[in-house]
């Protein structure tokens, strides 16, 4: 098992997760964060640190796009250990539905 981040994160990004993390598995997209599965230790700490519930077991139905798709984007976006502020407009963002599909972009973030 591993931990996913699912599209409750784009556009809300808030970073919480990153901090707590004790290996570092988080990489940065332009505007969402994923887990890197390999590196993942499966110790949940990030999930309850999700103000927008975007991370899940990938255990939970239906969590197969998500697995697939941090695998894809933590070999291509930069490593993010140290949270900051989430985007002005997260809040507006938070429990909209179908972000995916309107917002993903597979741009890589800043990074640390």
């Amino acid at each position: 098992m591993t931990y996913v981040v699912t599209d409750a994160c784009i556009k809300c990004k808030y970073m919480d997760c990153v901090e707590v993390c004790p290996v570092d598995c988080f990489y940065e997209g332009d505007n969402m964060l994923v887990i890197h599965p390999a590196e993942c230790i499966d110790c949940g700490v990030c999930e309850p640190e999700c103000p927008a519930e975007a991370i899940l077991p990938d255990t939970e139905p239906n969590q197969e796009k998500w697995l697939e798709l941090n695998t894809k984007f933590a070999e291509e976006w930069p490593n993010i250990t140290q949270s900051r502020e989430a985007p002005e407009d997260a809040d507006e963002h938070k429990g909209e539905e179908g972000k995916y599909e309107k917002y993903f972009s597979p741009e890589p973030g800043q990074g640390d």
